[in-house]
């Protein structure tokens, strides 16, 4: 065992943990600081990618400081529109989503084209907005979702590691379906005892968001994972050491967001709820 690179990761991972816990725990302003430490190094590492995909492209550090700041005036558009017409927002939020999901992860798309159109905006800044928006419904929200993200992580290696032989995709070929599936599954269930003793939401609202985990988290793991192949790089950055960047610690969440985020708003209720 390389103790290096293991005390390298266990202190990442203790200091990553620390900052999540009191960026989703504490109060909204530290949740806000949160969202804007994470989309700032998911924009530079995008471009950072792009730029490894396309050489003859330049992206300078003015298209990236608008694209951050189109990303809170993405807040307000979506809080405006909430306000006036439910529908219309999972209209607006939905299609170009689906649109970039599309592309991207089509054998035959082009990846670049899908992200020369929608860029970081829709990929990046939509799904930040979303989350602080997430976060004023309650707090439980984007903790719930966060967690049952990491479980149908933990659970799908589980499952893949002992009984996986069949390739998922070719994106990702340490994927198995045997993992996926079983990942799912198990995410399902956890949601669903969860959801039978708590307080806080119904049962199927939290076996929808554990559906919005699993399945919409792998597509953006997936295309995450495209976006790297192409790029020709291991990691997309070096923000955390032993762990890669930002995208590839918040690739899923990234995805998962806009369709846990139309469910939330057509279905569940504001819940005030302060742990600190």
């Amino acid at each position: 065992m390389n103790w290096n690179t293991f005390f390298t990761r266990t202190g990442t991972a203790l200091v990553f943990a620390i900052v999540m816990l009191i960026g989703l725990l504490g109060q909204p302003i530290f949740f806000f600081a949160l969202l804007l430490l994470i989309q700032f190094l998911s924009i530079k590492e995008y471009y950072f990618l792009l730029s490894q995909i396309n050489p003859s492209e330049q992206y300078s550090v003015l298209l990236q400081a608008i694209v951050q700041l189109l990303g809170m005036a993405a807040l307000l558009l979506i809080a405006n529109i909430l306000d006036t017409n439910k529908a219309a927002c999972a209209a607006l939020l939905f299609i170009p989503v689906l649109i970039l999901l599309r592309e991207g992860l089509s054998e035959k798309g082009s990846i670049n084209k899908a992200f020369h159109s929608f860029g970081g905006i829709i990929y990046i800044t939509l799904p930040i907005a979303m989350l602080m928006l997430m976060r004023e419904k309650s707090l439980l929200l984007p903790l719930g979702l966060i967690l049952l993200i990491w479980i149908n992580d933990t659970m799908a290696y589980v499952v893949g590691s002992f009984i996986g032989k069949t390739p998922f995709s070719t994106i990702s070929p340490n994927k198995t379906w045997e993992g996926t599936i079983g990942g799912g599954i198990l995410t399902l269930l956890a949601a669903a005892i969860w959801g039978f003793y708590s307080p806080y939401y119904t049962m199927q609202d939290w076996m929808a968001l554990s559906i919005c985990a699993s399945f919409a988290g792998t597509l953006g793991d997936l295309f995450e994972s495209k976006l790297k192949r192409l790029a020709a790089v291991k990691d997309s950055g070096s923000f955390m050491p032993g762990h890669g960047g930002a995208l590839d610690r918040f690739d899923s969440l990234l995805v998962a967001t806009p369709f846990a985020f139309v469910y939330s708003y057509l279905f569940m209720e504001p819940l005030s709820i302060h742990l600190f």
